[in-house]
């Protein structure tokens, strides 16, 4: 292809401007990378700000309602969010007869309130646009995993709102689905699964694929949901998990 057809073609790209949540590190990270590379413009949040970042970067704490209504509105003063990625989570382990209360309500307020708060900041926007994208991140734990019920819930009820959502924007030209990561490389994952452990050997024993996954695998997937390419896909969830599912189910 000559230079001129290749300019051509870099032309017919829409860049967009996509809001990912826990854009620090891990998945959220490896999303902003890869949107970046292809021409998008990325915008994090994150409760601590990195050395570096492939775009704009706001510093707020999510698990704050005020600081995030805050930060959110910093973010729709700069300009149109054509898309969401709700990544931020929290996980608390803990099995049933020893849940704290606190914690159960701490994990649905992190990983659904925050999502919802967000969606509703970009909502006016995208709609305004006739065209967006809401891709939350969930779990494979939402199938059922010992120890995680405050997570798992919190993660299923999001799971809901990616369907319920779907449903009620369809007509917009807004999709919106999930994606599902399995046991990934994340710092967050490693903090209750250290490498060799005796709980990483019970998680690869279900993974047909026998690893644990990158960040970059779940961002190459998130970033296929927020693609022009997937505009015919909504209310799904897209179990990226190297076949743990199947064993979970």
């Amino acid at each position: 292809m000559s230079v001129r057809g290749r300019a051509r073609g870099r032309a017919r790209v829409t860049s967009r401007r996509v809001l990912i949540t826990g854009a620090s590190r891990g998945i959220g990270r490896s999303v902003a990378e890869r949107l970046a590379m292809t021409g998008h413009r990325p915008v994090g949040i994150a409760r601590t700000a990195p050395e570096s970042f492939p775009g704009a970067f706001h510093v707020a704490d999510l698990a704050d309602r005020a600081d995030t209504a805050a930060v959110l509105e910093a973010v729709v003063a700069d300009g149109t969010v054509d898309a969401v990625v709700n990544n931020v989570g929290s996980v608390r382990l803990a099995p049933l007869g020893s849940i704290d209360l606190d914690d159960l309500a701490a994990l649905y307020d992190v990983n659904v309130r925050v999502a919802v708060q967000v969606a509703q900041a970009a909502l006016p926007g995208m709609r305004a646009a006739g065209w967006g994208r809401i891709v939350n991140v969930t779990s494979m734990v939402t199938l059922g995993t010992a120890g995680r019920t405050a997570y798992g819930a919190a993660k299923a009820a999001l799971e809901a709102c990616t369907r319920t959502w779907a449903r009620e924007l369809g007509p917009t030209g807004i999709t919106v689905n999930a994606v599902a990561p399995g046991p990934t490389e994340t710092e967050m994952f490693r903090a209750n699964t250290s490498a060799g452990s005796a709980a990483e050997a019970r998680f690869l024993a279900g993974i047909p694929v026998d690893r644990i996954g990158t960040p970059a695998e779940l961002a190459a997937a998130i970033c296929f949901l927020l693609s022009e390419d997937a505009g015919f896909i909504t209310g799904q969830t897209l179990r990226v998990d190297g076949g743990g599912s199947l064993a979970a189910a």
